[in-house]
């Protein structure tokens, strides 16, 4: 089967299943993205800026809306392309929807912020574009070479993006501990990718496969050796290394350090896009190659996300960052995630309530970002808990969105936030995870506090410092927003609400 694949009536065959046009949302990224550096090496100085800016949120919104109606009018039904390197489906769309309205919506935040610090705008939004194809690609992909080539485009991408403030020491620390711990992270997830290729394809295994890197073929062959030690190890594997870049425990260590030195709007891609696209693999993963080792994998992703669910919320309970309060938290929310991944494997209807969880996630997250993109000072790195004091009086408008991207986070009702942890925390019932049920539900009731230390800090005034803050200032609060800027946080915070009172968008998911 191999020789004959590598024919050219072989090569033929497959060029002949090639979709392009499905496609078409990653071939409009990229042609924009090609744009803005002509743009930027076309244009005087003085036309450039509002060019970059037009050109990449204009370019995105109509891919944004061009896939939108795909999903709509023609959706592509589960099948394979490009000789199984790709794999479509309703669920694999919905995901590209949520990265390019992720991509969009930090690029809104991103504009108002690389304005006020004078950063390069073309180079900004040139990587956010290609991290964002990336992702796209990497939840498309049906093939392990695919998919750790997508993998890769997203995390040199974002290499450069965390470092991208060059002026600031923490933001170059920050790319450095991304860098070196990302460069492991991939390291591992290739031994496991190379452990599994060298079971699948030994002849003296029953089952050994032409093309063992093909996810359903692998599957096919875990189904067949379900115990053999280099497929246990493998898997493991594997999976450590997604865990890394959703910042699940032991994994999680380079998040707050991350988190606190990275741009904002540079943040918020890490907190909502890259994780989303990891927890997708792993959802995919597990539901088809993996899912013959539910035996073992149920127990030991169970372990990961108790793990991650006490130690994110337990780590977020003393921090007065709020860059790195939200990173901890992020792990906390990556635990619950995890969780309805484990769900996932006993109960397949549990996909609706992972992609609602991510909705929610990113409007809530999104909105809180962009309040602190908006009040962070020079060193956004060290926007302190405090420093939001008595926001209520001085800018009512951003507390309203702050209390409530906040209280989404928590999971207060009727927030979209709240249902999404019921719809996570139900499945995790229904598949019998009772242990891991309870921990969820601590996790909840601790993530209550740090949050709602936030939100009284920006609604009372009279908020003390801790005492190594006694000498600390509030914010230099930013001049007057402009309409745009208003709309768009307009747009999160309705979201949230509209989400929260009605889920009508599960009936779409299939």
């Amino acid at each position: 089967m191999a020789k004959q694949f590598y024919t050219t009536e072989g090569l033929q065959a497959i060029a002949e299943q090639n979709t392009w046009i499905a496609l078409l949302p990653e071939i409009g990224l990229v042609l924009i993205a090609l744009a803005l550096l002509c743009l930027e090496i076309g244009l005087s100085k003085e036309k450039r800026s509002k060019a970059i800016i037009w050109t990449a949120v204009g370019g995105q919104t109509i891919v944004l809306l061009g896939m939108a109606a795909i999903i709509w009018w023609m959706p592509f039904m589960s099948q394979m392309s490009f000789g199984g390197m790709i794999q479509h489906s309703v669920r694999v769309d919905w995901m590209r929807l949520f990265f390019l309205l992720s991509s969009l919506g930090v690029s809104l935040l991103a504009i108002p912020y690389l304005q006020r610090r004078q950063l390069p705008q073309c180079e900004f939004f040139h990587l956010i574009l290609l991290a964002t194809v990336g992702l796209m690609l990497l939840v498309q992909s049906g093939h392990f070479v695919m998919l750790f080539v997508a993998l890769e485009l997203v995390t040199v991408s974002l290499y450069i993006l965390v470092a991208y403030c060059r002026q600031s020491s923490l933001s170059l620390e920050a790319g450095i501990k991304y860098l070196v711990l990302g460069a492991a992270s991939s390291a591992i997830l290739l031994f496991g990718i190379v452990l599994l290729y060298a079971a699948a394809s030994n002849p003296q295994l029953g089952a050994s496969l032409g093309h063992p890197l093909d996810l359903n073929a692998l599957g096919f062959f875990i189904d067949k050796n379900p115990n053999n030690t280099f497929v246990l190890v493998g898997t493991v594997l594997v999976i450590a290394g997604i865990a890394f870049k959703i910042g699940a425990v032991p994994f999680h260590i380079w998040v707050p350090d991350v988190y606190q030195g990275a741009p904002t709007p540079v943040t918020a891609f890490l907190a909502v896009a890259s994780k989303a696209g990891g927890i997708f693999v792993l959802y995919n993963l597990l539901t088809d190659p993996f899912l013959q080792l539910d035996y073992f994998l149920i127990p030991l992703l169970s372990l990961i996300a108790i793990a991650t669910i006490i130690l994110g919320n337990l780590s977020a309970l003393p921090q007065h960052n709020v860059k790195r309060l939200m990173g901890l938290s992020g792990v906390a929310h990556a635990g619950y995630l995890i969780m309805g991944v484990t769900a996932a494997m006993v109960l397949p209807w549990t996909f609706n309530g992972i992609f609602f969880y991510l909705i929610a996630y990113l409007l809530a997250s999104l909105a809180v970002f962009g309040v602190m993109s908006i009040l962070a000072p020079e060193e956004d790195a060290d926007q302190n808990l405090y420093d939001y004091r008595d926001l209520a009086k001085q800018r009512p408008f951003l507390a309203v969105v702050l209390t409530l991207g906040i209280g989404s986070l928590a999971g207060i009702p009727p927030l979209a936030g709240f249902v999404g942890k019921v719809l996570i925390l139900y499945a995790a019932w229904k598949a019998e995870l009772y242990l891991l049920f309870g921990v969820a539900l601590v996790g909840v009731v601790l993530s209550m506090y740090y949050y709602f230390k936030w939100i009284l800090a920006a609604w009372n005034r009279n908020e003390p410092y801790p005492e190594s803050k006694n000498e600390a200032k509030p914010t230099t609060i930013s001049p007057q927003l402009a309409f745009s800027q208003k709309a768009v946080m307009g747009a999160f915070t309705i979201g949230t609400l509209v989400l929260g009172l009605y889920q009508g968008m599960l009936y779409y998911l299939g």
